[in-house]
């Protein structure tokens, strides 16, 4: 880690006020990061220091072998918020390749720590100052406690899922009851080779506990045209999730939509960046909830500004068919919050932000949406399809 130059007097309050995380043992070559920066991790390395009070996400993958070129294992996190002037300590676990903070629970511990941190510091990098302000803007509406309602239990974001066969099937017999093809036999077909593999499910406690979007949007025995307008207007589905999970503070929502942007950009979640594009769409296309909901609407728009900043143009596009979900989701938005009823400074703010999109992405919000109404076929006389 390199040291970074730094305002004489900022460095001086974050020497006197900021926390210190002392990580012993990681192993070299290891990528370990802290908020919007990473680095390999070289032999002297015992922690990071000067790090500001807050809300903080570690991140780190292992890698073996990195004497030879080795591979890097799927990336780990977890959100810390730090007090001024705390000490927290984590060793190395080289058989879970994870970091261990029990010792952070040893008042002892910790308090030898201090004493000696006048010897750790030549092996402490310098939290990356540079970063605070993006990383800042990208988690202003995420708390400790809502982090710890969304993250896994388990306190570890994870790449990858960890998941465990959903039965334990570990001979022929035991396949033969659940009706399952035997392994022994050559299969015919792709379907059939993918039903011998074992239904797998995700161990408990290491799922990401995000807000439930329902698929039913709308209520119990709605009549045609409620189903038909709830169909349109999503406010009825974003009422029941605020309801249920944020009925107190409904603004909330917004930290888990950082929350879920967070997990992907930095923690390579892609469950993040699914629940993060549910929960804009649910967001965006809910009419009656910005008539009633100005400050929430205002506040969504500053979110965006602030996570579109970071990805590139071409990033939402999808590959094989060209469409870019984001620009369909926001033309949705634009065009609800041109509604009638809707408060004039939501107005004025969502143009702005239209006008800005517009010339950072170029991207086209007044298109015809009729040019994407499907398409209707004449079929010849007596041709039918089945």
């Amino acid at each position: 880690m390199a040291a970074v130059d730094m305002d004489p007097d900022v460095a001086r309050r974050l020497f006197e006020e900021g926390a210190t995380l002392v990580l012993l043992g990681v192993p070299q070559g290891t990528e370990l990061g802290i908020d919007y920066k990473s680095w390999q991790v070289g032999p002297r390395f015992r922690g990071v220091k000067m790090v500001p009070p807050g809300l903080h996400f570690l991140h780190y993958c292992a890698v073996n072998n990195p004497s030879c070129g080795g591979e890097i294992g799927p990336k780990k996190g977890l959100f810390l918020t730090l007090k001024p002037r705390e000490i927290v300590l984590a060793t190395w676990d080289p058989q879970e390749e994870d970091l261990n903070f029990s010792d952070s629970q040893n008042e002892e511990e910790v308090s030898r720590t201090r004493d000696n941190l006048r010897e750790l510091d030549p092996f402490l990098g310098p939290y990356p100052y540079e970063i605070m302000r993006k990383w800042v803007s990208l988690t202003d509406r995420l708390t400790q406690e809502l982090v710890s309602e969304l993250q896994p239990l388990s306190g570890r974001i994870c790449a990858f899922a960890d998941v465990i066969p959903e039965l334990q099937l570990k001979h022929t017999k035991d396949r033969a009851e659940q009706n399952l093809p035997r392994n022994d036999k050559a299969c015919q077909s792709m379907k059939e080779g993918l039903d011998k593999l074992p239904k797998m499910k995700q161990r408990e406690g290491t799922e990401l506990r995000f807000s439930h979007i329902p698929s039913q949007t709308y209520p119990p025995g709605a009549t045609p045209a409620q189903v038909t307008q709830c169909s349109l207007d999503l406010s009825y589905a974003l009422e029941t999730v605020l309801n249920k999970h944020y009925k107190l503070q409904p603004l909330n929502v917004l930290g888990e939509l950082q929350f879920a942007f967070v997990c992907f950009l930095i923690g390579d979640v892609y469950e993040g960046f699914e629940h993060w594009k549910c929960l804009l769409a649910l967001l965006c296309r809910s009419e009656e909830a910005m008539r009633a909901r100005k400050d929430l609407y205002l506040g969504l728009i500053a979110v965006l500004y602030h996570q579109l900043g970071e990805v590139p143009p071409d990033f939402f596009v999808d590959i094989v068919s060209q469409n870019n979900f984001l620009t369909s989701t926001l033309q949705d938005f634009f065009q609800c919050t041109n509604a009638p009823g809707i408060d004039s400074t939501l107005r004025k703010r969502a143009e702005k932000f239209k006008a800005y999109l517009v010339k950072k992405f170029r991207w086209d919000f007044d298109a015809d949406l009729e040019d994407c109404a499907p398409v209707v076929v004449e079929l010849p006389e007596g041709v039918t399809v089945d």
